[in-house]
């Protein structure tokens, strides 16, 4: 896909792993849909996209896991630019914590409901929802459109994110799938896995955690959101890539 001039919506594209897709994209002439649920995130990013050499953007604050939200805003990319290009469902959160915390045979502490559905609500119905109305707008323009989710490392299993870990294996199967019904009408559908990626998130935990998890890399570094966005790139530029997860983690294993 030459990228200048294509149509690409991002989620969580206000900050982190999003706005860095988001810099590269607009560097090749693109056009941005930039999706958030922070609004002044949103504007410095829209400020930092047209800067870096974007055609157009335009900002939509979205709750990614209301159908409603998320259905308003794809009409409205449609109704803005005539054509979706692209999507990178990037937007998730965290919730983490173990099944059952037990000190002994006494029950300390259990995942909760609320702390489960939260994380299935935004980082696997969110990536339903918007691939969903991508996909529908793609085939109404006859876009040959691309399809990108972000799956996880975690996808194979990790510890203390039994609610991460299931969101994003699902994203991962449901990335190959969709390659499979969409090729059809020329849309593809990939995935990306990244590793232990260096954002604001990760920037915040303990010096000692962050070392502890560079110990389980090859690299022995984090890897930068760059390097998650360059890949993000190959995706869109290679035509016969479709039905894959890509793992961008280092050569890391949990």
């Amino acid at each position: 896909m030459e990228m200048e001039n294509k149509v690409i919506a991002i989620t969580g594209a206000g900050r982190g792993l999003g706005l860095s897709m988001a810099k590269l994209l607009a560097s090749y002439g693109t056009k941005l849909a930039l999706i958030d649920m922070d609004e002044d995130s949103l504007e410095q990013a829209k400020q930092q996209c047209m800067t870096a050499g974007a055609n157009e953007v335009a900002c939509f604050i979205t709750n990614v896991a209301i159908e409603s939200q998320v259905e308003q805003t794809f009409s409205q990319i449609k109704s803005q630019f005539q054509r979706i290009d692209g999507l990178v469902n990037n937007a998730g959160i965290l919730r983490d914590g173990m099944l059952v915390k037990a000190k002994g045979d006494e029950v300390v502490s259990k995942l909760s409901v609320e702390d489960w559905q939260s994380v299935i609500d935004v980082n696997l119905t969110g990536v339903f929802l918007c691939a969903r109305e991508a996909a529908t707008a793609m085939i109404e323009t006859k876009s040959k459109g691309v399809i990108i989710n972000i799956s996880s490392i975690s996808r194979a299993g990790n510890f203390g994110q039994t609610n991460y870990t299931a969101a994003k294996a699902g994203v991962a199967a449901m990335s190959v799938t969709w390659a499979k019904e969409l090729a059809r009408h020329g849309i593809r559908s990939c995935a990306i896995a990244p590793g232990f990626i260096a954002t604001e998130m990760t920037a915040s935990m303990p010096v000692e955690a962050i070392r502890r998890a560079e110990m389980q890399i090859p690299l022995a570094r984090m890897g930068e959101s760059e390097e998650i966005a360059k890949t993000i790139l190959f995706i869109f530029d290679n035509d016969y890539i479709n039905g894959r997860v890509i793992e961008v983690d280092g050569g890391a294993r949990l």
